[in-house]
C-alpha cells in the first residue's frame, strides 16, 4: 500500500479520535462550564449535524481545487476547530469550535475515499478504502481511551490541544505524500450533482442510513445495556468498548479484502450476519458472556459493511464521485441519528435498554432488502446493455403478401 494511505489513515485517526472523545470527557466539560451533563451532551449532536451539513458544503466548495489541496485545507480546517475547543472561553465557543471541527470529517473521508482507490489498482480499491478508514477504527480502541484518561488526568482542553497536533501531522502526511491530481478533474457542481441521479447512488447510500444506523441502534446505549440489562460494573464498561473497537478493526480488514473479490454477495452477508446478531444481543443482552461476545460481533459485522459500502457509492457514481461519496459518509451519521432516535423511542416506551438493538435489527433488515433490490436492478441492467431491444424490421409494402415466388 502506498504511503499516502498512512497519511489518509492519519488524518482518519485524528478525526475519529476528536468525533467520539466528547462522550469520555463530558463530566469534565459540564463541571468547567456550569452546565448540566445532558446540555454538554450537545457537543455529540453538534458534531453530528455540522458532519451532515458540512460534508456537501465543504466538498461543493473545493469542485475547483485540487483533490491533494482540499485535503490539506479540510485537516487545516480541523486543526483550527480543535484549537478552538482548547481554548474556549465559553460553552457556546465550545460548540462552534466542534462543529468547525465536524466540518472537515465528511468531506475528507469522502474525498479522501477517492483518492485512496485511485491510488491502486481496480482490483484492491475496497481495501484501500479500508486502510484509510483503520485510522477511524484504531481512534475507536486506543485515541478515545487514551484522549479521555488524558482528560480526565490533565484536563478535557490538554485533550484537544494533543488532537490538533494529530491534525498538524495529518496536514504535513497529505503535502508530502499524497500525490498530486493526475488530471484535476473540474466537472463542478452540475458535473457532481448529477452523478446522485443514478438510481444505483440512491439505493447505496440508503443502505449505508439503514445498515450502519442499526450498529448505532444498539452502540449508543451499549453503557446502560451493559450495566442495568448485564449487570456489569461500570468500571467494566471502557474495557468491554475496546473489544468493540476491535471488532471494528477486524470487520474493516476482512470487508475490504472479501470486497475486493465479490462486493455485493459480502455486502449481504455482512448485513445478514450482522442483523442476527443484533437479534441475539437484545435477546441474551442479560448473559455477561453472550454480551462481551456479540458486542465484539456488532462490530466486526457492522464495519465490515463500511467499505463495500463506500466503494459501492464510488464505483455508481464514476467520473464525478466525490459530492456523492462525502454524502454517503454524511449518511453514516445521518443513520447514527436516526438510529439513536428511534432506539430511545422504545426505551422511552417501556420495552427496556436491549430493545434499542432490536430496532437496530430491523433497520439492517430493510439494508439487506435494499441490497437485494440493488442487485436485482443491477442484473436488470447489465442484460439490457448486453440484448438490446432489435430494431424492428421495415412493413411490408401494400401486395407484397401477395406476390408468389
Amino acid at each position: 500500500m502506498p504511503l499516502a494511505l498512512l497519511a489518509l489513515a492519519m488524518g482518519a485517526f485524528g478525526i475519529g479520535t476528536t468525533e467520539f472523545v466528547a462522550t469520555g470527557i463530558l463530566p469534565q466539560v459540564a463541571d468547567t462550564y456550569g452546565v448540566s451533563i445532558p446540555a454538554a451532551g450537545y457537543l455529540v449532536t453538534a458534531y453530528a449535524v455540522g458532519v451532515v451539513v458540512g460534508a456537501p458544503v465543504m466538498t461543493l466548495l473545493g469542485t475547483r481545487m485540487s483533490r491533494k489541496s482540499m485535503l490539506a485545507l479540510l485537516m487545516a480546517v480541523f486543526v483550527a476547530g480543535n484549537a478552538l475547543c482548547a481554548a474556549a472561553p465559553s460553552f457556546a465557543l465550545l460548540l462552534l469550535g466542534r462543529v468547525l471541527a465536524s466540518f472537515a470529517h465528511g468531506a475528507f473521508f469522502g474525498i479522501g475515499s477517492v483518492v485512496a482507490a485511485d491510488l491502486v489498482a481496480p482490483h484492491r480499491r475496497a481495501s484501500a478504502i479500508s486502510m484509510m478508514f483503520s485510522g477511524l477504527t484504531i481512534a475507536n480502541v486506543a485515541g478515545v481511551p487514551l484522549g479521555t484518561l488524558v482528560g480526565q488526568a490533565a484536563g478535557w482542553r490538554v485533550t484537544f490541544v494533543l488532537i490538533a497536533l494529530l491534525g498538524v501531522l495529518g496536514v504535513a502526511g497529505v503535502l508530502r505524500f499524497v500525490p498530486a491530481d493526475r488530471r484535476p478533474e473540474r466537472v463542478g457542481v452540475a458535473g457532481e450533482a448529477a452523478a446522485l441521479r443514478n438510481p444505483q447512488v440512491v439505493l447505496a447510500m440508503l443502505m449505508t442510513v439503514l445498515g450502519f444506523g442499526g450498529v448505532f441502534a444498539a452502540v449508543t446505549y451499549i453503557a446502560p445495556i451493559l450495566t442495568e440489562v448485564a449487570s456489569f460494573p461500570d468500571s467494566s464498561v471502557s474495557g468491554i468498548l475496546v473489544v468493540f473497537g476491535c471488532g471494528l478493526v477486524l470487520g474493516n480488514i476482512v470487508g475490504g479484502r472479501l470486497a475486493d473479490k465479490r462486493l455485493m454477495p459480502m455486502l449481504c452477508t455482512s448485513l445478514a450476519l450482522l442483523g442476527a446478531t443484533l437479534l441475539c444481543f437484545s435477546l441474551t443482552a442479560s448473559h455477561q458472556a453472550a454480551a462481551v461476545i456479540l458486542t465484539f460481533l456488532i462490530g466486526v459485522f457492522g464495519f465490515a459493511t463500511v467499505p463495500p459500502l463506500q466503494k459501492r457509492v464510488l464505483d455508481n457514481a464514476a467520473g464525478a464521485p466525490t459530492l456523492a461519496s462525502s454524502l454517503n459518509i454524511g449518511a453514516f451519521n445521518l443513520g447514527n441519528a436516526i438510529a439513536a432516535w428511534l432506539g430511545g423511542l422504545t426505551i422511552s416506551a417501556g420495552f427496556g435498554y436491549a430493545s434499542s438493538s432490536a430496532v437496530g435489527a430491523v433497520m439492517t433488515a430493510a439494508a439487506l432488502l435494499t441490497a437485494v433490490a440493488s442487485g436485482r436492478l443491477e442484473r436488470r441492467q447489465h442484460r439490457t446493455a448486453s440484448h438490446p431491444n432489435p430494431v424492428p424490421a421495415p412493413a411490408p409494402t401494400e401486395g407484397a403478401l401477395d406476390r408468389t415466388p
